[in-house]
């Protein structure tokens, strides 16, 4: 079996890694924040001509709806990305209502798996036949500092990689008809979707995604040569019920002569043996019924 060989295309890279930022409850945030902008109201009303009773209420006002802007909700595989003035400082992967410092920037990011399925390309296969091939590909985000700062795109990251490594993965294999104990696209399914899942992980894997499964979604010969592919098919189809006619009706003429031989019904000499295997034959293997013919004469005359 020949083993193929691919290489990630992204070689060298300072690859970014996600750790766990520092996040607070949001619940709890949630009532200090109205607890402040409670206590500044509560300072307006008491004394509404005190300018120092005026100062402290804006400021818990203030900071009340300062805290409030550094919640954030996240739902189950979810993940919030924490950055200060550019700086990645984790990720916080926690449902539900959270906080953060509200000068911290925020990115969110799904974790949920995700199904693609590529567009049909015109490929040539190992022998150079024009054939039309497509993958679907389940994945999922599973380093999100990976997915959001190695690479520009994620989710066009992974398209177009899914493209090149369909292309390149195409072109090591025949679409059928391969050579002794070599693996084809159409008969060897499982092996050839576990070899583009290697490959795919290797290409991916400086985004941080993960590929859960991917199988070819579709596969045909080009139209051009679809006719004559068709044929050449239809030929092999029915050279093989040919050679399985022929092995069935030499069996059943063996048994016939032996089971007369074996009986004594009739004695054959050589030639006579040759033309009634010559007839069986004929009769069992034509395409049509035979037309009986009644010999009203002796065996030999």
């Amino acid at each position: 079996m020949t083993d193929v060989q691919f290489q990630s295309p992204t070689g060298s890279h300072s690859l970014s890694r996600e750790y766990q930022a520092r996040t607070g409850n949001g619940i709890l945030m949630l009532l200090v924040s109205l607890a402040l902008m409670v206590a500044g109201g509560l300072a307006f009303a008491a004394q509404p001509d005190s300018p120092l009773n005026v100062a402290g209420g804006l400021v818990l006002l203030s900071l009340g709806f300062i805290l409030l802007c550094g919640l954030y909700a996240l739902q189950p595989n979810e993940a919030m990305a924490i950055l200060l003035f550019g700086d990645y400082r984790g990720t916080d992967r926690k449902t539900g209502l959270r906080w953060v410092l509200p000068w911290y920037s925020r990115k969110k990011i799904s974790l949920r798996v995700r199904n693609l399925t590529s567009d049909k390309l015109k490929v040539n296969d190992k022998r150079g036949n024009p054939i039309e091939i497509a993958a679907n590909v389940v994945w999922r985000v599973q380093d999100s500092a990976q997915a959001l700062f190695d690479v520009d795109d994620f989710r066009a990251f992974v398209n177009i990689q899914v493209d090149t490594a369909l292309r390149d993965m195409a072109s090591h294999y025949a679409y059928d008809h391969g050579e002794d104990h070599e693996l084809t696209l159409r008969a060897d399914a499982e092996e050839v979707a576990a070899r583009l899942r290697e490959e795919l992980v290797g290409r991916i894997a400086v985004a941080g995604v993960a590929i859960d499964e991917a199988r070819i979604a579709h596969l045909a010969y080009a139209p051009e040569i679809a006719g004559a592919m068709l044929r050449r098919q239809q030929a092999e189809a029915i050279l093989a019920a040919r050679r399985l006619i022929v092995r069935g009706a030499v069996e059943m003429v063996e048994t016939a002569l032996q089971d007369l031989n074996s009986r004594g019904v009739v004695d054959l000499d050589e030639d006579r043996k040759a033309a009634m295997v010559s007839n069986l034959l004929v009769v069992l293997c034509a395409d049509r019924e035979a037309q009986p013919v009644v010999n009203t004469g002796t065996l030999y005359g």
